[in-house]
């Protein structure tokens, strides 16, 4: 059930009341028109085709912002076989990387072809509702699944709440994770920033419900259902964060934040943070907390 209540205040206070849409093809119109804004993921393909035995056609296909192919089912209502729907394609996408490679290379070039994240593939479900049986049950799978639940408010307005994320990781993948963010790894990288460096993860993670953690070489990405912090590996003195919140709202401090929209860096965001000490680390937890509500 939706706990959320949406009020107009235009000549008094009225409540605006939740509907579904009409038909399961409004809710995939708007969200392929929009997908980059609203989850955080490129648009590649809309009923697309799969070619095996049993055959099928998956919603949407995208990549999103770490460069994971996404897989996006929608749903009406509430639906049983979303969830289980959603991991026979999955599996399809899996044992199929050349067709979808191929997919990317034609959409949007070989660079982002020859960089897909083939560690991280994720299932969006997105529907009216779903149950506390499909919330545990993607607690159950080893996969990357986000449950959103969506309700349109009068006739301008549309509200999407994750009501279940999970992050499906390899063996190999957590042991990448783990250097990556945990102890000492690279050579040089004293205790002092060794720690900082999990304290910031602990930060991020600590956030609320929902935060997973994508790595990447270049960067370690925390994402609810699109990134709103990324971490990259240590320079000398400093520990750079990129975060989603926008530059020209936050009160630029020189040496500790920085504008950097329209500069080439890693990782996702355009205010860049610049952590030295556990003092910075204090002093960046609001940042974080405004980042991780923009997500």
């Amino acid at each position: 059930m939706i706990g959320l209540k949406l009020f107009s205040t235009a000549g008094g206070v009225a409540e605006v009341l939740p509907r579904l849409a009409e038909v399961e093809a409004d809710v995939q119109d708007l969200v392929e028109a929009h997908m980059e804004k609203m989850l955080g993921v490129t648009f590649l393909a809309s009923e697309y085709v799969i070619d095996c035995v049993d055959g099928g056609r998956i919603d949407s296909l995208g990549l999103d912002e770490n460069g994971a192919p996404v897989i996006v089912e929608y749903k009406r209502g509430t639906d049983a076989g979303a969830i289980n729907q959603g991991l026979y394609y999955m599996a399809w996408l899996r044992a199929h990387k050349d067709a979808f490679r191929s997919l990317v290379r034609d959409r949007l070039g070989a660079t982002a072809a020859s960089q897909i994240l083939w560690s991280a593939p994720r299932l969006i479900c997105v529907a009216g509702d779903f149950t506390r049986y499909d919330a545990h049950a993607v607690r159950e799978h080893r996969r990357s699944i986000d449950l959103v639940r969506y309700r349109y408010y009068g006739s301008d307005h549309i509200g999407l709440e994750t009501v279940a994320s999970v992050t499906g990781q390899s063996v190999a993948s957590r042991r990448v994770r783990r250097r990556a963010v945990g102890r000492p790894a690279a050579r040089g990288q004293d205790g002092a920033m060794a720690e900082l460096i999990a304290a910031v993860d602990e930060a991020l993670i600590g956030l609320g419900e929902g935060v997973t953690r994508v790595q990447r070489k270049q960067y370690a990405a925390y994402q609810r259902l699109r990134n709103f912090a990324c971490v990259c590996p240590p320079q000398q003195t400093k520990l750079l964060v990129y975060l989603k919140a926008n530059p020209k709202e936050v009160d630029l401090v020189a040496g500790f934040t920085r504008d950097v929209t329209g500069l080439g860096h890693h990782g996702t965001g355009d205010l860049e943070l610049q952590l030295r000490t556990e003092r910075d680390l204090e002093r960046a937890q609001d940042l974080f907390r405004l980042s991780y509500a923009a997500a």
